[in-house]
């Protein structure tokens, strides 16, 4: 059984991941649409060499396809909450259970080539909206249920981290 993932993982914006070896706070917000399009093209070559597939390997952890899901669901997620930001003033998030999403939403039985399909649109669509953010509309504030606040910067930043992770740990997957 996969324990729910209920730690704060905002310390990602002021150090490495040493697992993953992400570090939020050496990136600047305006290359991480670069990091989202790089890494949504990492996720389309595993699924070009048969590696995004239903069943787990370990019942500790999500498949491969149950983890391109969830980058696929951040990616959406995440546009969304910009979208918020960038037309509402400090808006709060609506709160999303991850782990109940990947059950609800069935990710094991997903089709692999359409969660990749739409993996690369939404890190598409999100990477043009951060294109086209600028200038002050970097500080522009938006806030989760636990208290968090982010603004633009630090939320692209901390989105960052969620699929380069992911992709590490599948790249990973088996090895101590």
């Amino acid at each position: 059984m996969i324990t729910p993932d209920d730690k704060d993982w905002t310390w990602v914006l002021e150090r490495r991941c040493e697992e993953c070896g992400f570090d939020g706070s050496a990136v600047a917000a305006p290359d991480v649409a670069g990091l989202l399009r790089a890494n949504a093209q990492a996720w389309s070559h595993l699924f070009d060499d048969g590696l995004i597939v239903a069943g787990r390997t370990d019942p500790t952890r999500w498949s491969n396809l149950e983890y391109a899901c969830h980058v696929r669901d951040v990616f959406q997620r995440f546009d969304a909450r910009m979208d918020l930001m960038l037309t509402e003033d400090d808006p709060a998030f609506p709160n999303w259970d991850q782990d109940a999403t990947a059950v609800d939403d069935r990710y094991d039985e997903q089709d692999p080539a359409r969660v990749v399909e739409d993996l690369l649109i939404a890190a598409d669509r999100i990477a043009a909206r951060l294109d086209g953010i600028s200038g002050a509309q970097w500080d522009r504030p938006g806030r989760r249920s636990n208290g968090s606040v982010f603004t633009l910067d630090t939320l692209s930043r901390y989105l960052a981290h969620d699929p380069i992770h992911h992709l590490w740990d599948v790249e990973h997957a088996g090895r101590s």
